[in-house]
């Protein structure tokens, strides 16, 4: 899986906002060439509100990550040809030369762009004005594109970018060789960011009173490896910023109902240089109990206004 988020905010020169850089299902690094080994399926939740599956991984991926942005209030996502082409070129890309990365090499087969933006403007998507721009990869001997975008959402660098609250359009793009899935979702916002969760404020995810919560991720599936010193983990815990915010953590801490804190680590920009500074995350350094109600509470500040959040989930 990859991940990668840009931004540029109004009236400034193009800067690097946040940059997220994550690769698994291959061989590692940010271009590698594909292995063939199925993971281990991800059970995909009947949670209420769902969608239906189509049977087009592309389709079923946008509408999977549109229905987890709307559980935590998020801005729906319209589905934009222009974008849809650049992501499904890319998909085409890796499928055809074996690999997964976000730079494209031109003479290769099915090149469209170098890099992101090259392919949004050849697309025809232009990045003016206020823009934010991000992708997210997965690879895997899996089609249902529901797998694809849970086990991203699952993956906490490429959820920061899945949960970009400033993003406004979104395209995704699927293909499949040797029964090998190729999945890209591209997101964007331009002349403006979305309409975002506002100044002091993050959306958070698990969502309140969500259920059906996995209770586990294994790290060493995401590089940049978000826990390196070990692999199965529990379930990652974030709340998110728009794009041009800074959230900076008091306490971020999990508890079984009625128990006490877990053991966690911390993700935030002050700590980790691959967490971006509009939002933060922590991850149980073990396995969450199944079937149990689990209580958060986060105390911070969003652009230096106090923010104070309790809630709760259920794992399955």
């Amino acid at each position: 899986m990859d991940a990668t988020l840009r931004c540029k905010p109004l009236l400034l020169a193009a800067i690097l906002c946040a940059t997220l850089a994550a690769c698994g299902g291959g061989s590692g690094g940010g271009n590698g060439t594909a292995s063939t080994a199925t993971p281990t399926p991800t059970v995909i939740p009947q949670a209420p509100g769902a969608p239906v599956q189509t049977g087009d991984a592309a389709t079923d991926g946008y509408n999977w990550i549109n229905f987890r942005r709307q559980q935590v209030g998020l801005s729906f996502l319209a589905r934009n040809a222009l974008i849809e082409t650049a992501a499904q070129g890319h998909s085409d890309y890796q499928r055809l030369n074996n690999t997964i990365t976000h730079e494209q090499t031109q003479g290769n087969p099915g090149y469209t762009g170098a890099t992101l933006p090259q392919r949004l403007t050849a697309a025809g998507y232009r990045l003016t004005g206020s823009y934010v721009y991000g992708e997210v990869i997965s690879a895997a001997g899996q089609t249902s594109g529901f797998y694809h975008a849970e086990e991203l959402i699952g993956a906490i660098y490429h959820r920061f970018v899945i949960f970009e609250p400033a993003f406004r359009d979104m395209g995704a793009g699927a293909a499949t060789s040797n029964n090998y899935t190729y999945f890209t979702a591209d997101f964007a916002a331009s002349g403006g960011y979305g309409p975002g969760v506002g100044r002091g404020n993050v959306a958070h995810y698990p969502a309140t009173s969500q259920t059906m919560v996995p209770t586990n991720f294994f790290s060493d599936s995401e590089a940049p490896d978000p826990v390196p010193d070990r692999n199965e983990v529990g379930y990652p815990i974030s709340v998110h910023g728009d794009v041009t915010s800074t959230v900076t953590v008091q306490t971020f801490t999990v508890r079984q109902r009625g128990g006490a804190d877990l053991p966690t680590r911390l993700l935030s920009n002050a700590a980790d240089s691959h967490t971006p500074k509009s939002a933060a995350a922590i991850i149980p350094l073990a396995v969450l109990k199944s079937n149990t109600v689990h209580d958060v509470t986060f105390t911070g500040t969003v652009d230096g206004i106090a923010v104070s959040l309790n809630w709760s989930f259920t794992t399955r």
